[in-house]
């Protein structure tokens, strides 16, 4: 790695960095051998502790990092850029929220919430927070109740997997009020206020039926940075390991370091199978000789497929379904809606060009639309927008 003299670095980045510097920055050693080699030293820091995640580290050893040559020219090389930064700065910079941080004063209704989320959030996010468009769902219910649907497993491809929504999953509040300010509203991110943003978690509160200080957060809830801190998300002590707390990183060294705490399914040793494992699920039957040919009546060998009634547009229905709540109904075909002068631009840039900002993003719109669509029918799409709109 390049050996940094004065690095600017903002306090929020350092603050997320916190537990992994913690660890790595009290230095390793190790014989440097390949990982099918690899020694107790190189699982251990100079200081004797396990690697934070009870991995493998491998240092410089004669210009190679295991089995990988290193440049040696550039790990050998020093820089004296920059400034330390002010302390007004580091200030300036330090805006993230965390469960240890509160957000900055301020406060903010369900109601107003809710009215800012109609405005700004539903059209991506879906009515109550239920989801669409390729955006995820924010809500399904009471987070409590919901919790519970975190240990499904699908063992049976027909079981419901887990409910993974703000309620159910998320184990701090902090960090839905820091996304929605910093992230939110898209495309339009850092617009909302610290007020707007304390209504819009307000409302996140209350459809997933969340409590705060031991009440509900119902119509006439108003949430404000007293009361945050008393928000209680049912899946707080949900996970594993804890990496909360002046003993994250130890309870984080300790937890690998017991291979029984991670895997797939656990099971006990004497259970294990190495081989003939599954029991058959098919019977398997041959036919002998050339096979079965007289069959009745005979075996078509058409492929053609059936043909639809009624004239089907290709790129239609997906226009309709995942484009036009941003760019316009049926036949505007407009990037923002009802700007046909812009669209006539976009379109002297030729299918092929559209295409590829379709795939890629573009500006405002994330890639592929936010959509999980294929390129084939990406480009039915855009011939359809360019053929809608002339």
């Amino acid at each position: 790695m390049l050996k940094i003299n004065k690095l600017i670095i903002s306090a929020s980045i350092a603050a997320s960095a916190a537990l992994l510097m913690t660890a790595c920055n009290s230095g390793a050693t190790a014989s440097g051998a390949a990982h099918s080699g690899a020694t107790a030293a190189q699982t251990a820091y100079a200081n004797g502790k396990a690697v934070i995640d009870g991995g493998v580290i491998y240092p410089v050893v004669n210009g190679k990092t295991a089995d990988y040559v290193v440049d040696m020219q550039a790990e050998n090389t020093t820089f004296d850029y920059g400034r330390t930064p002010t302390a007004n700065e580091l200030a300036a910079w330090n805006t993230d929220v965390t469960p240890h941080k509160a957000p900055p004063a301020g406060s903010g209704s369900v109601e107003d919430g809710e009215m800012l989320y109609e405005d700004q959030c539903v059209m991506c996010h879906g009515d109550f927070g239920s989801g669409g468009g390729g955006y995820p769902s924010l809500a399904k219910g009471k987070g409590s109740n919901l919790k519970k649907t975190l240990t499904n497993q699908r063992f049976d491809p027909n079981a419901d997997g887990p409910t993974r929504v703000f309620g159910s999953y998320w184990p701090h509040a902090s960090t839905m009020w820091w996304y929605i300010h910093d992230g939110m509203p898209h495309p339009k991110s850092k617009s909302l206020s610290i007020d707007e943003t304390y209504a819009l978690t307000a409302y996140m509160l209350n459809i997933n039926e969340i409590e705060v200080d031991g009440q509900v957060a119902d119509q006439d809830f108003v949430l404000d940075q007293d009361n945050f801190s008393k928000i209680v998300m049912p899946n707080v002590d949900g996970f594993e390991p804890k990496i909360d707390g002046p003993e994250g990183v130890e309870n984080v060294r300790k937890y690998y370091a017991d291979n029984t705490n991670f895997g797939g399914q656990k099971v006990n040793p004497s259970e294990r199978c190495m081989k003939d494992c599954l029991e058959p699920t098919a019977k398997e039957v041959k036919i002998s000789g050339t096979g079965i040919s007289d069959f009745l009546p005979p075996i078509s060998t058409v492929r053609d497929l059936p043909v639809e009634e009624g004239a089907v547009v290709p790129g239609a229905a997906d226009y309709e379904v995942s484009c036009a709540v941003c760019h316009g109904a049926a036949g505007m075909g407009a990037p923002v809606v009802g700007d046909k002068a812009a669209w006539a631009a976009v379109a002297e840039k030729g299918p092929e060009a559209i295409l590829a900002n379709s795939i890629n993003g573009l500006n405002a719109m994330p890639p592929r639309g936010g959509t999980d669509l294929s390129d084939a029918k990406l480009k039915d799409i855009v011939n359809y927008m360019i053929n809608a709109s002339k």
